[in-house]
């Protein structure tokens, strides 16, 4: 499959090598040395330009894309993006679960996430699932980096990085105000004010939004949510007359959000029935969350071709998720997942779980999954770029020290429930008594890449290293106050290099080819001896412009000689997220975007229309068992869970300069929800859905702008998922009516 997948990108790059055969020289000419600027030190990319112009695969979502629909669920905004696979939860996108090029979806886990180029995860070495997650809603843009074009980011570099660009301080004086209100009670408040002055410069931000929430309980609770962001920048140019150029730049985030979330989902019946309902059992589920961010950036800028960039972070994260977790019934304890699996031969427990029977007391588990997480570091970056006659270079070193942890102290409160739905307190739980752990890594990791481009060739080689101890400090369920008395303790040691080599050769100002091969990485847990996750990647692709259609059509394969998965409890897991080995795996697939517009350059309007497909294919070389209900029993063959073969993403503009309309439909084709091959059964599928948004705005003036916008316009009634425990529905059709007002 892989030789299969090479020959048909090279074919193709064939095919449309032959329609452009003039091979014009230039290509260090003055517009094509954008990709050699350092824009900000935030970014990766920094335009869609330097985006095409990596010799690995890599799409910027910008300013202009982003404002089009002002999505707030960020898994509406990647589905853009080939190679982005996500499976929704809540269907608002608070805790999106991303994979990118077939890597294990499961809370993020697998993926390097940033923002403003500093690692975002709350615990992204030693707890990496991401239970935080930036709120997209104030991003200006954001970056998507896989294969060879991100060796530079890790821990995870087996399938990419993402990289959120958060409010940029502006260059003079202005603000924004964006408001609007809809469905299910739905509201936004953004507001924005920076500017510049001398040698002083700042923005300020303030993010409110929220709902009520799609679903309904019986006691007529709300199901929704409330979050707030703020963000404050300054930045201070030191030694203004000096001849080396030196700034300062402090960043300041918090977010807090209070959600009616839960684990539980529904049976296949009651999906079908009503799915927009929730058992009384989960009326007291709860998530609580705090985060706060600090940075603190140096610039030096030593000479036009010398800059070396230091930033210091701390990031702190509080959350308690307060949700049902399991049901007893005549002395029989089942998980949610469980009853709601069967809940045929656990009738007993599911009428509990649905409030029809008055029960004894103790008979649900409501568990506070209270964690605190804390990660700082500093990184610095040298980058040194020259020219020798017509090559360029450009040497790029950085160096990072990190240390985070997860810190859980849960417990488990006991509750009965009558058959009018109501819950009481029966037992109080003992914080601590549930899980009272610590876990932590420390992190040293480095990087040196080389850029050299001489005419029409691009080569990148670069090498990454990893030194990691991962420890988990057990304190046991009897030591609440943390003496020691019965501590456990467990360590591993991770040192690694991580090789990656990328190259493209432009054959004109219309077609290119690059590819690229490096080393897959993802830490392990913290269990002794346990391996990383690692694997050879590659991919081929190219870039072409054909009159007024552009477009880039890659295929990649990676090959897995140890894929991990993790034991959480978002995936109908255990939740103590120890890692298990799935051995060897081999995913590969394909990659297109098309871009064209329909009107004429002089028309008064404009219709760009844009196509993105990705097809992922996966198999299991091996056979294994697994207690993680996303993976399930192995046999070789199977296909991994949660990776649909086919997706793809159409979006069509009018825009005209007093208005503009956006309709944007995405295809999310069918999976399984345990690894399995050939037909699906009923019961672990996902089936496929077809969603249609519609964003419009008229432009008043030249200030205020006037928003509407439409979430699944043709009300499709869709399933997302089978984890944590249930079926949960996508979200229905949502209208939602506004206005931006800028100076």
């Amino acid at each position: 499959m892989k030789k299969g997948l090479i020959t048909l990108t090279a074919l193709f790059s064939i095919t449309l090598s032959a329609q452009k055969k003039e091979n014009q020289k230039g290509f260090l000419d003055s517009i094509q040395k954008l990709d050699e600027i350092i824009i900000s030190t935030n970014v990766i990319l920094g335009n869609k330009y330097v985006a095409k112009h990596r010799t690995g695969s890599a799409y910027y979502l910008s300013p202009k894309e982003l404002q089009k629909f002002n999505f707030s669920d960020v898994n509406r905004a990647l589905r853009t993006v080939p190679g982005v696979t996500i499976y929704e939860e809540d269907g608002f996108g608070l805790r999106p679960n991303i994979s990118l090029r077939g890597t294990s979806p499961e809370r993020s886990s697998k993926i390097t996430l940033m923002e403003d180029g500093v690692l975002i995860a709350p615990a992204p070495y030693s707890a990496s699932s991401a239970y935080y997650f930036p709120t997209i809603a104030r991003m200006d843009a954001v970056e998507v980096l896989k294969g060879s074009s991100q060796v530079q980011y890790g821990p995870s570099t087996t399938g990419g990085a993402i990289n959120m660009i958060s409010a940029q301080i502006p260059s003079e004086f202005g603000g924004k105000i964006r408001a609007s209100y809809g469905s299910f009670n739905s509201s936004q408040l953004h507001a924005r004010i920076g500017g510049s002055k001398n040698n002083f410069a700042y923005v300020l931000e303030y993010l409110n939004y929220g709902s009520d929430g799609f679903k309904t309980l019986q006691s007529g609770k709300n199901t929704g949510f409330n979050k707030n962001d703020v963000v404050a920048k300054f930045r201070v140019n030191l030694f203004p007359k000096a001849t080396v150029k030196q700034s300062l730049e402090f960043k300041f985030q918090y977010a807090d959000e209070v959600g009616n979330e839960t684990y539980l989902g529904l049976t296949e019946n009651d999906f079908k029935t009503n799915p927009f309902f929730r058992y009384a059992a989960s009326n007291n589920d709860k998530m609580t969350t705090d985060h706060t961010q600090y940075m603190l950036t140096h610039k030096l800028e030593l000479s036009k071709n010398l800059k070396i960039t230091t930033t210091g972070y701390q990031n702190n994260f509080a959350r308690n998720w307060y949700k049902l977790n399991d049901v007893t019934f005549n002395g029989e304890k089942q998980s949610i997942a469980n009853v709601l699996e069967d809940p045929t031969t656990l009738s007993n427990h599911f009428l509990i779980i649905e409030g029809n029977v008055n029960s004894a007391d103790d008979a649900l588990g409501v568990k506070a999954n209270n964690r605190k997480y804390y990660s700082q570091g500093i990184q610095t970056k040298l980058d040194y770029h020259w020219y020798n006659g017509n090559v360029f270079h450009d040497l790029e070193i950085g160096l990072r020290y990190h240390y985070d942890e997860e810190d859980r102290f849960q417990w488990v409160d006991e509750y009965s429930i009558t058959n009018t739905g109501n819950m009481a307190l029966t037992t109080a739980g003992i914080a601590g008594t549930d899980a009272n752990r610590i876990s932590s890594a420390k992190a040293f990791s480095s990087y040196i890449t080389y850029k050299l481009k001489y005419n029409n060739w691009t080569f990148t080689p670069g090498v990454r290293y990893e030194n990691i101890t991962l420890q988990r400090e057990d304190f046991g369920k009897n030591d609440v106050t943390r003496t020691g008395a019965n501590l456990s303790v467990r360590e591993n040691n991770v040192d690694v290099f991580i090789p990656g080599m990328g190259a493209s050769y432009k054959f004109n100002n219309d077609f290119s080819l690059f590819g690229g091969i490096h080393k897959g990485f993802s830490p392990p847990g913290n269990q002794d001896g346990e391996k990383p996750e690692e694997s050879i990647n590659y991919e081929l692709g190219t870039r072409f412009n054909l009159g007024k259609l552009k477009g880039e059509f890659v295929g990649f394969f990676n090959d897995y000689s140890n894929l991990l998965g993790s034991d959480l409890a978002a995936t109908g897991g255990t939740g103590t997220l120890d890692q298990f080995n799935a051995g060897e795996v081999n995913v590969n697939g394909v990659e297109l975007l098309l871009n064209y517009n329909l009107t004429s350059e002089d028309s008064k309007f404009s219709l760009p229309i844009s196509f993105g497909y990705t097809f992922t294919n996966s198999e299991f070389q091996n056979s294994f068992g697994s207690s993680d209900s996303l993976w399930g029993t192995i046999a070789a063959g199977d296909e991994m869970p949660y990776i649909p073969a086919h997706q793809f993403n159409t979006a069509l503009s009018l825009e005209h300069k007093d208005f503009e309309i956006n309709i944007n439909g995405r295809f999310n084709g069918e999976f399984r929800t345990l690894a399995g091959t050939g037909s699906i059964p009923n019961n672990e599928k996902v089936a496929s859905n077809f969603v249609v948004d519609l964003s419009g705005k008229y432009y008043v003036n030249k200030k205020l702008n006037l928003t509407a916008n439409i979430i699944n316009l043709l009300d499709n009634t869709y399933a997302v998922s089978r984890v944590p425990a249930g079926l949960r529905p996508g979200h229905p059709f949502g209208i939602y009516g506004g206005l931006e007002f800028r100076f």
